[in-house]
């Protein structure tokens, strides 16, 4: 059900918008998953936040504001390539241990 809702708001759309979805979502993170981005993921959040994520384009909000909301939500642990900050740090050495 949910990818027959998800395949009916591609329709929807222009190609860009569609290209900037997929541009989004394969840089955040599927959080069930951990290791494959929303784009690949069959995980029922993953589609939600796919179909959100189409939302916030329609309403108009940049890729910085749809970022900014998924990190608020989630954290940076959402992101594919989080920010290196000091709040990161053992997001980008842990993989090196």
């Amino acid at each position: 059900m949910g990818f027959l809702f998800e395949s009916k708001q591609r329709l929807c759309w222009d190609k860009k918008q569609e290209e900037r979805a997929r541009k989004i979502s394969n840089n955040v993170r599927c959080l069930v998953c951990q290791n494959q981005n929303i784009d690949d993921s069959s995980s029922e959040l993953a589609k939600d936040l796919r179909i959100l994520i189409r939302k916030k384009i329609k309403e108009g909000n940049s890729d910085e504001d749809i970022y900014k909301f998924l990190t608020d939500r989630y954290g940076d642990f959402v992101l594919l390539k989080p920010p290196f900050k000091f709040s990161t740090l053992l997001l980008w050495l842990l993989p090196f241990v």
